[in-house]
């Protein structure tokens, strides 16, 4: 059943991802920043708790495959077409920095959390 809707939601993205860039009037740069736009929507679902989380879940991962498709397209594609024409190198090594950006991101705040919980309770006393 997995591998039915994995299939499914990799053609239905990127089929979308293509409609979007190509289609749509929105550009590669256009319709990378709706999908993220929408990604966000989903963020803040999810602080709805009558939304279902694998309702959220297999939306975000529908919308993934699209995000991937146009900002894949954005940086690979001749400035002409809308595009940065880094190529694929450059625009491995733009990828790869912000993966680890936003990996060190992550751990920075896990750490700084841990540290905040580590930390007593600082007892306040007045003076009598």
């Amino acid at each position: 059943m997995e591998t039915s809707a994995i299939l499914v939601s990799n053609t239905l993205g990127t089929s979308m991802g293509d409609f979007l860039s190509d289609s749509s009037g929105l550009g590669y740069a256009g319709a990378a920043l709706l999908v993220v736009g929408l990604l966000m929507v989903l963020v803040a679902l999810m602080k709805v708790p009558t939304v279902p989380n694998v309702a959220l879940f297999w939306i975000a991962f529908v919308l993934t495959r699209p995000l991937g498709a146009t900002a894949g397209d954005f940086l690979t594609k001749p400035v002409a077409k809308g595009g940065l024409d880094l190529g694929t190198l450059g625009s491995s090594l733009v990828l790869l920095v912000v993966l680890f950006g936003m990996t060190t991101y992550a751990h920075v705040r896990e750490r700084r959390s841990e540290a905040a919980q580590a930390q007593p309770a600082e007892v306040s006393r007045r003076a009598g």
